[in-house]
């Protein structure tokens, strides 16, 4: 990841400052504006894979969520501000928000019913920083997807493998499952998903 300005910002001045049609994505780590590197294949395809499986549940049966192109999520702190790989929105929350109309700029957790990370090399991000945002905001579910079992072995296991990771919230906190090979995925938002993990990483 390459830093583009040294000095630490808000999170209003980083919306400010975004670029229109940006050719790239940012976010905001810790009040410094951090360039996200493009997906590799792999990486790409796997996002594209699960917003395509969360979108036809969406669609079968009709529920009330919507995945958008473009979304900036702001924790409670003033300093952070992420774009997640893929967000489900709650349609019915979106006119409680804001600053959702003018900036696509997310700030209540309610309005969010999964968050979905596809881990890359800086995988400390979605495993620490993150996952506890999402859990202070109230993000009812949270998936992190390391498909190269690249996260540390507290949060994988040992040895290392292809791991996806559900955070579901149990009494205001993150309680976690994990799936890997033939094991089918379970998700709150999407109770009648059929999808094993391996089906996710095999993209």
């Amino acid at each position: 990841m390459t830093q583009t300005i040294s000095k630490p910002i808000s999170f209003d001045e980083f919306v400010a400052w975004y670029p229109e049609n940006a050719s790239c994505k940012y976010e905001l780590h810790n009040g410094r504006i951090v360039e996200m590197p493009l997906g590799t294949g792999t990486h790409s395809n796997i996002t594209g894979f699960i917003a395509l499986k969360l979108g036809v549940q969406i669609d079968r049966y009709e529920l009330p969520y919507s995945i958008p192109g473009d979304c900036l999520l702001k924790p409670l702190d003033d300093e952070s501000g992420y774009q997640p790989d893929v967000i489900v929105l709650n349609k019915g929350e979106l006119s409680k928000e804001p600053r959702w109309q003018k900036e696509s700029v997310i700030m209540q957790g309610s309005s969010v019913r999964l968050v979905v990370e596809v881990v890359s090399t800086n995988w400390q991000n979605d495993y620490l920083k993150k996952a506890g945002d999402y859990e202070l905001m109230g993000i009812p579910e949270y998936w992190i997807v390391d498909y190269l079992g690249l996260g540390g072995r507290r949060f994988i296991g040992d040895p290392k493998s292809p791991t996806l990771s559900v955070y579901q919230m149990v009494d205001g906190e993150y309680e976690v499952m994990q799936f890997r090979g033939d094991d089918q995925v379970e998700s709150l938002a999407f109770p009648e998903l059929q999808l094993t993990a391996k089906q996710i990483f095999d993209n």
